[in-house]
Formats: C-alpha cells, structure tokens, sequence
C-alpha cells in the first residue's frame, strides 16, 4: 500500500504541507509548472532549496501581484467577519473565492477538492464569528495566497496517488499569537475547530505551529493519526516555512510501501452505574464525544442485588485516554475505569465534494479489503430535506 506519512512535531502551514510534498514527487519541475498554469489570478509559485539547522528542503513561495504574504505560524491570518474590514484593503466572499477556484485550469476532482477544504475554513470562521459563511471576507492577497496553498497541496497529493495518508499527533504551539483581530490564544480559535476530533497536543514550543490552512489540509486528507505504521521509506521531504523555533522547524515527510490494510490501536474506556438518571448518562454520553472519543454507547445490564444498570462504554485511540478517563469520573458515578486494548482493521477514508442542483454534497468515501464505499453526509443530505420538503431517502435517489 502506498503510504505518506506526516510528522507534524513541529505543526504545519499551507506552504510547508506543498513544500514538503513537492520534494516527493517524481518530477518537481514540471509539477511546479504545472502549478504555475492553474491560472489562478496573480499567483506565481517559487520553489526554494534552502538549509536550516544543516538539514536541506523546500521553501514554497506563494507571489501574489508581486508580493509575498504568506499564512505562517505567527502571522496575520487573511480572514475576518464583513463589519471588520482592514483599511485600504479589498476582500473576497467565500462566494468569490468558488469563482476563483471553479475558473482554475484544473480537473473537477482538483476543484473539488480544494473547495472542500477551504469550506472547512470558511465554516471554521463562521463559527468563531457567529456569523453565515456568507458574511466571512478574505483579504485580497490571503485570500488569493490560501487557494494558492491549498491548490498546491491538493495538486500535489493527486499527483502521489496515494493508498493511506497517516499523520502524527498534531502539534500546535501554546501562548498567544497577534492576528487580524488583536491577541489570541494558541491554537487559533479556528484552527482549534478544525482540530476537532484531531489528537493534538501543545508540545513545548511557545508560538503558533499550525495554521487555519494547514490544519484544514490535514483535517481534509489525513486517513487517520498516530505512529507511523510499518513501513518501506523511499523518499523523505522537508517543507520549510518562514517562521523559525528553537528546534528544527520543518513537515517532515515519509513515503513508501506499508502493510496492504491499515490497522490501528484502539482503546475501550469502560464503567457499570446503576444510580444515574437517563439523562446523566447521556450528559455523560455528550461530553465524552466532545472530548474526543471516537465512539461512546451504553449497553443495559444487570448488577448485584438484581439492580438494572448501564454499562457505559467510550473508544478511544491511546493518546485521549487520560481526558476521557477525568470525564468519566467528572461526570459519572463509578468508581473505577476498566481499560482493554483491542485492534482494529480499517478501510481507507477520504472525502470528496460534488457539485449537484441542490449546492456542494459531501461524500465519504472507503476503500480496502478489496471493497469500495460511498456515502453522502447525512448533514448535507437532511439539509436539501429540509430545503426541498423531501424526506433523506427521496435526497439520496436524487443525487448524482
């Protein structure tokens, strides 16, 4: 199986994700080229073979009308609410920016592709600000250098064609970072809805590690995240970015021939209760999920004394086990936490977008074992329900 894997010990951005990529591919010129012809307006791609730390990589730079504006760590991101536009400067609807990227010299899948992960941005703002997607803006040029990057890397990830995209523990920085709209806390308000459902950690470098881009990137591609599975490393790249650390600060990348089918360690988090209400143990239910469990469900059981009670149970990959078991003991009766070790065998997932009267669809689709799924999000599907007066059923036989 042809794997990549990240190593995000050090976080990414946009342009160190493409960077890092570029240095994989067989032929970086032309797929450099190939960049420069998307047409997307005033963008010019510049690849750079630089040292840092006496390790050799890529810096990716993104030139829009002749300058230079990147979304690093530490930077200004090009986003903001409609009612706090920065002087002088003009700005994009996301409405806009799907002209842009629909305009682009590119395949549909390409297309959709880099629309799905800048919808994730635009919903991540959204949900910072309060406002409809609608009403978020884009600076001109962060605007345009963010299709750049993520057009870049999603180009890039096409041109590997790729069996299983494996990412490490998501490291984001921590302290404060100065945006568009005065000091924030690390992660990024958005970055850190992104990161949902994403094993993270802060690690021990104080500064911004990953950006709204890069975080979209990985939330977009990655199959899965953990230890790099076993596998044949043929080629390593390193994808530099503008920002420096105290350590090397770089996305590392590994690309070779791993196992056919993915497998992964998962833990069951597990409790007995027979002094809850219903709705405390679906209290207990909601914070769980919030808190990352992959899977929570509760089983009715009979305990001592012929008591009725609920077994409560929360899968979790290893790395969320010590926040899930405070939540259990926060916010349930028991006294103890059972832990098994189990492993599971999974199909590869991606998703895709796809364009249908009804506005962008999104579709999970799983591969491996020699079978092949496809499914619309239920989301999308209830919405033009919704929308159309219809019931989920009727939606899925309309769609494409």
């Amino acid at each position: 199986m042809k794997t990549l894997y990240f190593d995000l010990g050090t976080g990414a951005a946009g342009d160190m994700l493409s960077a890092a990529l570029l240095e994989l591919v067989p032929d970086p010129e032309a797929a450099l080229a190939a960049l420069n012809d998307l047409g997307i307006p005033g963008v010019t791609f510049v690849a750079e073979k630089t040292t840092k730390m006496g390790v050799t990589g890529t810096r990716m730079h993104v030139i829009v009308n002749g300058e230079e504006e990147g979304e690093e760590p530490g930077s200004e991101h090009g986003y903001e609410h409609e009612h706090e536009h920065a002087h002088g400067h003009h700005h994009h609807s996301f409405e806009s920016v799907e002209k842009t990227v629909k305009a682009m010299s590119a395949s549909d899948d390409l297309k959709n592709d880099v629309l799905s992960v800048y919808r994730l941005i635009a919903d991540a703002e959204s949900r910072v600000h309060g406002v409809p997607v609608e009403e978020i803006h884009f600076h001109e040029v962060g605007a345009m250098d963010a299709i750049a990057d993520v057009a870049a890397a999603c180009y890039l990830m096409d041109l590997l064609e790729l069996d299983e995209i494996v990412a490490s523990v998501v490291h984001t920085g921590f302290g404060t970072v100065r945006c568009a709209h005065g000091v924030l806390p690390v992660p990024a308000p958005a970055t850190a809805i992104l990161l949902e459902g994403v094993p993270m950690t802060t690690g021990r470098i104080e500064g911004e590690l990953l950006t709204p881009t890069g975080a979209a990137l990985l939330r977009h591609f990655v199959t899965r995240f953990g230890d790099m599975p076993d596998m044949t490393v043929e080629k390593i790249g390193y994808g530099f970015g503008k920002k420096d650390f105290q350590v090397l600060t770089a996305v590392r990348v590994f690309l070779g021939e791993s196992t056919e089918d993915p497998e992964e360690t998962i833990l069951e988090l597990s409790c007995n209760v027979d002094d809850m209400t219903a709705e405390e143990v679906a209290f207990a239910m909601e914070r769980l999920f919030e808190a990352g469990a992959m899977e929570v469900y509760t089983v009715a059981i009979g305990m001592k004394k012929s008591r009725p009670g609920t077994l409560l149970r929360a899968m979790c990959r290893p790395e969320q086990k010590a926040e899930l078991v405070k939540v259990i003991f926060k916010y349930t009766s028991t006294l103890g936490v059972r832990e098994t070790v189990t492993r599971r065998n999974i199909l590869s997932r991606h998703m895709e977008e796809v364009e249908t009267p009804y506005g962008p669809v999104r579709k999970k689709v799983s591969s491996g074992y020699g079978v092949t799924r496809e499914k619309y999000e239920y989301e999308d599907v209830a919405r033009i329900a919704r929308e159309q007066g219809l019931s989920p059923e009727e939606v899925k036989r309309l769609l494409p």
